[in-house]
């Protein structure tokens, strides 16, 4: 994040002609380990890397001697195996209601954090729709969940454009238990003319998984990390950044037309 910062800063700076030298003062942060761990019903995938110093121009360092051991709450193990480019990968599949503990040792380090698994979640609408907000109008997509019903709930719904993600958002069941949940995701304003418009033709994936209240509680941290200005909060004890989450998931596929945007007169 304080890459991400001080990127924008240096942008900025060179929008404007200077002839004074200016010294930025700022702290080195240490180089942490960080876990991103996903069991679903279909496999296991978990991707360990090492963030970079500040003056590293690449995104992190892939770490490929890892020892990544999966355990179910009723003793079952799996040692899941390196693949490539940090990532370790298995067959070994998830059960709902289940709990599981992921452990990763790197280096003389001890990483861990437990998930329990959840049910299948279920897609009722994905629509494209125009809304009014104030004087102008805005493109959102109005995703629908049936609830996962007599639960407590959570999701994690992710938007690609083309096979690269373009919006994402968390959601708990608390405003309309067992009957369908609503999550608007604002797109853009009409006649907007930056990279983030849709075109025709453009493919859109809907991924939604539901997430345990752990998995929720990282992201929700996560999503607000610009107007708190911290990082996520801890999801693994051992000190690294990251997440382990155990899930569910449906995917949902749909190619973009602006003739297929309907209209919606409720404003915002």
């Amino acid at each position: 994040m304080v890459k991400k910062y001080m990127l924008m800063f240096f942008c900025l700076i060179g929008l404007v002609s200077c002839e004074k030298v200016i010294d930025i003062d700022y702290h080195e942060a240490a180089s942490r380990y960080v876990v991103e761990g996903n069991l679903t019903d279909t496999g296991t995938e978990v991707r360990v890397s090492k963030t970079n110093a500040m003056d590293d121009n690449s995104t992190g360092s892939d770490i490929d001697n890892a020892i990544v051991v999966i355990t179910a709450e009723d003793g079952t193990t799996a040692t899941i195996p390196f693949s490539r480019n940090g990532y370790y990968r298995s067959k070994f599949k998830g059960v709902a209601g289940t709990q599981y503990q992921l452990d990763v040792e790197v280096d003389g380090y001890h990483f861990t954090s437990t998930s329990t698994m959840q049910r299948t979640p279920k897609v009722n609408e994905f629509k494209l729709v125009w809304k009014k907000m104030l004087t102008e109008r805005y493109l959102f997509g109005d995703l629908r969940l049936q609830d996962i019903p007599n639960e407590n709930n959570w999701y994690f719904m992710h938007i690609y454009r083309n096979g690269i993600g373009y919006r994402w958002a968390v959601m708990k069941d608390e405003k309309n238990p067992n009957k369908e949940l609503q999550q608007l995701f604002t797109f853009f304003r009409d006649g907007a003319k930056d990279n983030d418009v849709l075109h025709d033709g453009d493919e859109l994936k809907v991924v939604v998984r539901a997430i345990d209240q752990r998995a929720y509680d990282y992201l929700y941290s996560m999503q607000h990390m610009s107007s708190t200005g911290t990082n996520p909060i801890e999801n693994f004890t051992g000190g690294c950044l990251g997440y382990f989450s155990a899930h569910s998931q449906i995917e949902y596929y749909q190619d973009f037309y602006y003739s297929d945007v309907v209209e919606d007169d409720e404003e915002i």
